[in-house]
């Protein structure tokens, strides 16, 4: 038997551009993606502290030291520039796996750069 368990969470990051026109996704600052131990086009599920939205997508790579947190597509309409997200992965693991399993848990400044 497998069980889902978080494997990292960026979290509190802002929110720094939305694009409604774009194939849906979210764009991920390259070195806040790498920091995290995540991965281009691993589905994510992001929650918006300031509205209360959940909901799931993929990363895509954004140019590394930019700072980049964007909602692309559909997801645009989940969040306004400026909203703080959290954004998290999980695994499948068995349960004698995940009692030793520690997630990767980054906490980026607020200019959304790793510490």
């Amino acid at each position: 038997m497998f069980i889902e368990v978080l494997q990292a969470k960026i979290h509190n990051v802002r929110l720094t551009q939305t694009e409604l026109n774009y194939t849906g996704s979210i764009t991920i600052d390259e070195n806040l993606i790498d920091a995290a131990g995540m991965i281009a086009n691993q589905k994510v599920l992001i929650v918006n502290n300031n509205n209360g939205e959940r909901f799931e997508t993929y990363i895509i790579k954004g140019e590394r030291g930019t700072g980049i947190i964007g909602l692309n597509g559909a997801a645009a309409r989940k969040g306004q520039v400026g909203d703080e997200l959290i954004i998290m992965t999980f695994v499948q693991m068995t349960p004698e796996e995940a009692k030793v399993h520690q997630p990767n848990n980054l906490f980026p400044d607020r200019n959304n750069q790793v510490i």
